[in-house]
């Protein structure tokens, strides 16, 4: 298990819970815009005095105060330890929750099938047919699509998320994801920072800021394929 980092108390990332955040390194995606760039690249310049030992020292004292626990990344998935850790946080009474980039469905198959996750947060980067080359260079609409359809399907509290930058998203887009998504539960939408990102040189190159209530544009489309469709 490749730990990246903890954050011990978030009133917003585990809906009506305190929890904490567990961060695991690495990922398959390129994001341009990953506000994790540590993560993302391995997390080379991560503290190695982080230990699994540590996770569970500080679950134990927190078992008074912490609602839930929130397994981020990075992506998870890649992990392979990602169910042990899993099961172990569910037997010290804790639910979990999975930040995910849908990459690996048979993965969160597996993690369903066994009861281990309670909440799925996943990122809808784009039309799945338009990953390569920003996201991923090799593109797997496929899994992405058998992600959706697993987490739907479920019946655990989910919801799907769209960081809104541009040429990644525009209106097309944002109706092609509704039509893929139709009857989700939510499905949350945000614009991105430009800040401590992933390729900086990316938003050099690109124009990528949305013109004014673009985003809440976007969000009256998802309104009408979803249950609720929210600007965060």
């Amino acid at each position: 298990m490749v730990l990246g980092g903890v954050q011990k108390n978030s009133m917003i990332d585990y809906p009506e819970k305190i929890s904490c955040v567990i961060f695991l390194s690495g990922c398959n995606f390129d994001c341009p815009y990953c506000h994790n760039p540590d993560l993302a690249q391995g997390c080379a310049t991560c503290s190695t005095n982080l230990t699994e030992a540590n996770i569970w020292q500080f679950l134990e004292e927190r078992r008074n105060f912490l609602d839930g626990v929130v397994i981020s990344g990075g992506e998870p998935t890649l992990q392979p330890d990602l169910a042990h850790l899993c099961e172990k946080i569910k037997q010290m009474g804790y639910p979990v929750k999975l930040d995910t980039n849908g990459s690996r469905p048979e993965v969160l198959e597996q993690l369903l099938e066994n009861g281990l996750i309670d909440y799925v947060a996943m990122d809808v980067k784009t039309d799945p047919c338009n990953y390569a080359p920003f996201i991923q260079k090799k593109s797997h609409p496929d899994h992405i699509v058998s992600s959706i359809r697993l987490i739907m399907e479920s019946g655990l509290p989910y919801e799907f998320k769209t960081t809104c930058i541009k040429p990644l998203v525009d209106t097309g887009t944002i109706e092609n994801i509704a039509h893929l998504i139709t009857g989700a539960r939510l499905w949350a939408l945000q614009e991105c920072r430009e800040t401590q990102v992933l390729h900086p040189e990316f938003f050099e190159s690109h124009d990528c800021r949305l013109e004014e209530n673009e985003l809440q544009q976007f969000q009256a489309i998802g309104a009408n394929y979803v249950e609720k469709c929210i600007v965060r």
